[in-house]
């Protein structure tokens, strides 16, 4: 195969060649070019030392950030790119189960990237000129499109817990295979797995979200236990079964929702959303007199548990507040009979910044139901209501009405939490009748509630 490499990543090289060190691409990147993509990140690899990449960056104009020092890494800035620059080295020891206890230099590439955790990203591309060191025959499980082990696969992932979920990852982002020896060593590791920060989960979860089909990593987990692992309350929807027009159980459900997501590119906020909306199903499931199963309020429950999952991930509380709202309010059944304060309600409780997002949300759901493309005219008709309540009306929040706490402490509400119930009252007043949003008329109703209370 032909590789072209950027002008400035040969420049680049360059500087290393000249001073008599050797300069390797190393990774995600070769494994990229070998498929035909373009790469952003440099992950390069040399017998440089650190302190030599220093003086040697220094007098080209270079900046050297000691990013990784611990383990031989600096960050080079040259002309506007930024390039993660390792020293040759092998690993030993991996006592938390995520990080070398000991790392030593080496001479060869050979050796640096006998620690690396798979094949197809074991391959290194020797620059300026361009040349493939793939030791472990990378270049043929990329165009198999396996993921294997370098070496011994138990080896590999008892070193680096995260090194499984990695896998079940790849084969979602890339569409690839994992190797039967490979994919039997994930069940074993899974003590190692268990030490691994839930930030690095995070990160993993959220490039299985990101790819075309994110059940294929989860389905994986599932079967090699990693789903329990790190997942539980998804784990157990398996065998959940549901009636109607549900044509499988919740967990299949909620991972045909998250696939239409990724498939109709969605936010990673909707993907995630889809994914847990009936994470709650589970703990609400009882029989009725019929003998069939009910999931009351399950959406609820669903938004609770979404908030602990979340948290428990390490998500931003934007984040987390984002999900769980579309999560609890998913669960929304229109009808043309539906009349304006219905839908005024339906808007205030979603909030309008969320509207599209929330119809986005239903049509996941809907197509969980069969795994097939459903009739949306019912949401679209909504939506169109919607719109025509909106231009009728602004008044859905608090900020929307006509008057303000300072208004009722005029009028002698005590200030405190009354104001905020007085105005609570007022709000459900103009979703009931908008025209009752002025100064004058909602004073006088905040007076006369205000009396009646006390």
């Amino acid at each position: 195969m032909r590789i072209n490499t950027d002008p400035v990543l040969k420049e680049f090289a360059s500087v290393f060649t000249n001073n008599g060190k050797q300069i390797f691409l190393v990774g995600g990147a070769v494994r990229d070019m070998l498929m035909g993509k373009k790469i952003h990140d440099w992950d390069l690899a040399t017998d440089a030392l650190p302190y030599e990449v220093g003086s040697i960056f220094r007098a080209v104009n270079g900046k050297v950030i000691p990013t990784g020092i611990k383990h031989g890494t600096v960050t080079v800035l040259y002309k506007n790119h930024s390039a993660e620059v390792t020293t040759f080295r092998t690993e030993s020891e991996y006592s938390d189960g995520r990080r070398p206890d000991k790392i030593n230099y080496a001479l060869k590439i050979e050796d640096d990237l006998c620690r690396r955790d798979f094949t197809m990203n074991a391959i290194a591309l020797r620059l300026p000129e361009n040349e493939i060191v793939d030791p472990f025959c990378g270049a043929k499980d990329i165009k198999k499109k396996i993921i294997r082990c370098v070496g011994k696969a138990d080896e590999r992932f008892n070193e680096d817990g995260l090194r499984p979920l990695r896998a079940v990852r790849f084969a979602s982002q890339l569409g690839f295979e994992i190797e039967k020896n490979t994919l039997n060593a994930i069940p074993p590791a899974l003590p190692t797995c268990a030490k691994v920060s839930w930030e690095r989960i995070r990160d993993e979860i959220e490039k299985i979200l990101a790819s075309p089909l994110p059940s294929c990593a989860f389905l994986h987990m599932e079967k090699t236990g990693l789903l329990k692992l790190y997942l539980q309350e998804l784990a157990v929807c398996r065998g959940v079964e549901q009636k109607g027009f549900h044509q499988f159980d919740v967990l299949d459900h909620c991972l045909l929702a998250c696939d239409y997501a990724a498939q109709k590119g969605y936010s990673q906020i909707l993907r995630m959303a889809a994914l847990l909306h009936d994470i709650g199903k589970p703990d609400v499931h009882r029989l009725d007199e019929s003998g069939v199963w009910t999931f009351y309020r399950h959406e609820e429950k669903s938004a609770k548990m979404s908030r602990i999952i979340l948290n428990r991930l390490r998500f931003s509380n934007a984040f987390i507040d984002s999900v769980s709202h579309l999560v609890g309010e998913h669960m929304f059944l229109y009808t043309d009979e539906w009349s304006d304060t219905a839908v005024r309600r339906f808007i205030a409780r979603v909030e309008e910044k969320n509207l599209e997002d929330i119809y986005d949300l239903r049509r996941c759901d809907t197509y969980g139901f069969s795994g097939k493309e459903p009739d949306f005219r019912c949401i679209n008709r909504l939506s169109d209501r919607v719109k025509e309540v909106l231009e009728k009306n602004r008044a859905f929040t608090i900020k929307d009405l006509a008057i303000n706490g300072n208004d009722l402490i005029s009028i002698g509400i005590k200030n405190g939490k009354m104001i905020g119930m007085v105005l609570r009252e007022l709000l459900e007043t103009v979703l009931d009748d908008p025209a009752q949003n002025t100064k004058e008329k909602l004073l006088e109703i905040a007076g006369s509630y205000y009396q009646k209370i006390n």
